[in-house]
């Protein structure tokens, strides 16, 4: 699983976001919420969806346990920060250097990708993590989370490792 590198434009984003850990995950409840109030959102600029993961500024990929705090979000893509429902907030993705991936299968396979990207891939690659929000776009071939059929997106935040 060879990731394409690729240098992102910032996106604005408008969705919901709760603090949890992998321990006690409770992001289904909040993807529940979002996806039956989206359409409230009037300028959003497509229908896939973005899942983000911002971690603690300085985490180091080492120290990240199963009860470390991070934000999770649910979000679309907008073309403005303007009329934001009730709820809900601004999110703006840095732009950058990406590493992506592509994860196929349902959500509890997850943990395979996941594991061959920071545990295999990155340590090999030249690219170190950068402190920017990791995240996940769900587009047409996204299925649910349970569909064995499953595709979504990947993105790293990377930079090169100084020689």
């Amino acid at each position: 699983m060879e990731p394409k590198i690729v240098t992102l434009r910032e996106r604005k984003l408008v969705g919901m976001c709760i603090t949890t850990t992998i321990s006690f995950d409770d992001t289904k409840k909040m993807w529940s919420e979002f996806v039956s109030r989206q359409d409230e959102i009037e300028n959003k600029t497509a229908r896939d969806y973005y899942s983000i993961q911002v971690y603690p500024e300085g985490l180091k990929l080492k120290d990240f346990k199963e009860d470390t705090e991070f934000e999770r979000w649910a979000a679309v893509e907008v073309n403005s920060l303007d009329d934001i429902p009730s709820g809900m907030k601004p999110k703006t993705l840095a732009g950058g250097l990406y590493a992506t991936f592509t994860h196929k299968g349902p959500v509890k396979t997850f943990v395979k990708t996941s594991n061959y990207i920071y545990g295999t891939w990155l340590p090999q690659s030249g690219y170190e993590l950068d402190q920017r929000a990791h995240f996940e776009k769900l587009g047409k071939k996204y299925y649910g989370p349970d569909h064995p059929d499953s595709e979504e997106e990947i993105f790293v935040p990377i930079r090169k490792i100084d020689s």
